[in-house]
């Protein structure tokens, strides 16, 4: 973090779910300290891997305000407020801004698929309106394989042309680097996220502002050397992100969580999404603890 904006190491952090299927605010806020005080530059609340989608407009809402009311820094968290329906992405927004978060993640419209570019920056354009004041910086979340619908770097230099710099950036988790290289050459002062620690070591030429990733759910520590210029731990960060190649990544990361901090309730997943497999389970904790094992030899 430098100059007030967001940079560096952020986990796309998981959301701990109740027993009754709402955001366990306790864990929520334990597993986020944690975070903070074990390498994250920063934190992307409610996002992919923080189940946002799954969750009602109440139940995201009292989540970020939680954050606020337990002390946080605010200038090192952004959250997810995309929505299918505009009014309620305003009223995530704007709710966001009024608790001073540094910015807020914005998936496109998800449901309609094939929409020309005028409905996706009137939607933008909507958001930028309603939350002029306090205004807060909107970041782009670029995730086709999951919204079904793509930021084109076309579109993203339109939204400048038009908002200016409350369009301050993007999430890219295409996996798409040529993309996100493209995108990151908007401007010196619209900074991209790719969704990989792997690519950290190129961020810190400044091509990027850092990562945006979810198995730095788990890996937070070996992240932040690698962002300082490690590349041994670099290695061992992507060695753990691997782990999750071909699995369901989300309660994955969720079950490695439970793993980590012995607390089997980090786990739990809100439907539609199912808990880990055994044997996945077994897998993954057995290869993260063989990178572990490694660095403390």
């Amino acid at each position: 973090m430098s100059g007030g904006k967001l940079r560096g190491v952020i986990a796309a952090i998981a959301t701990p779910v109740g027993e009754n299927g709402t955001p366990d605010h306790a864990r929520a806020l334990k597993l986020a300290r944690f975070l903070l005080d074990n390498g994250c530059d920063g934190l992307n609340v409610l996002g992919t891997t923080g189940e946002a989608t799954s969750f009602s407009l109440a139940e995201r809402m009292g989540l970020m305000s939680a954050y606020r009311e337990a002390g946080f820094p605010m200038d090192r968290l952004m959250v997810g407020t995309g929505a299918a329906a505009v009014a309620d992405a305003v009223a995530l927004t704007k709710h966001a801004a009024a608790l001073g978060f540094a910015g807020a993640l914005v998936l496109p419209p998800f449901y309609y698929k094939g929409v020309p570019d005028d409905g996706l920056a009137a939607y933008i354009g909507e958001i930028v309106a309603a939350t002029a004041s306090p205004a807060i910086p909107l970041y782009l979340y670029h995730f086709p394989a999951l919204s079904g619908l793509p930021w084109h770097v076309a579109l993203i230099r339109r939204l400048r042309d038009q908002h200016g710099a409350r369009i301050a950036g993007l999430k890219d988790s295409s996996g798409d680097m040529a993309y996100a290289r493209e995108a990151a050459k908007i401007g010196p002062d619209f900074d991209v996220f790719p969704s990989t620690e792997a690519a950290l070591l190129e961020a810190r030429t400044g091509v990027f502002a850092g990562c945006i990733s979810a198995t730095a759910n788990c890996n937070s520590d070996l992240c932040a050397r690698a962002w300082a210029g490690d590349q041994a731990a670099s290695q061992e960060a992507v060695a753990i992100r691997s782990l999750f190649d071909g699995k369901a990544l989300v309660s994955g990361i969720k079950a490695l969580l439970a793993h980590i901090h012995q607390d089997p309730a980090l786990a739990r997943v809100k439907p539609p999404l199912s808990a880990f497999s055994a044997a996945d389970r077994a897998a993954v904790v057995a290869g993260y603890d063989g990178v572990r094992a490694k660095r403390v030899a």
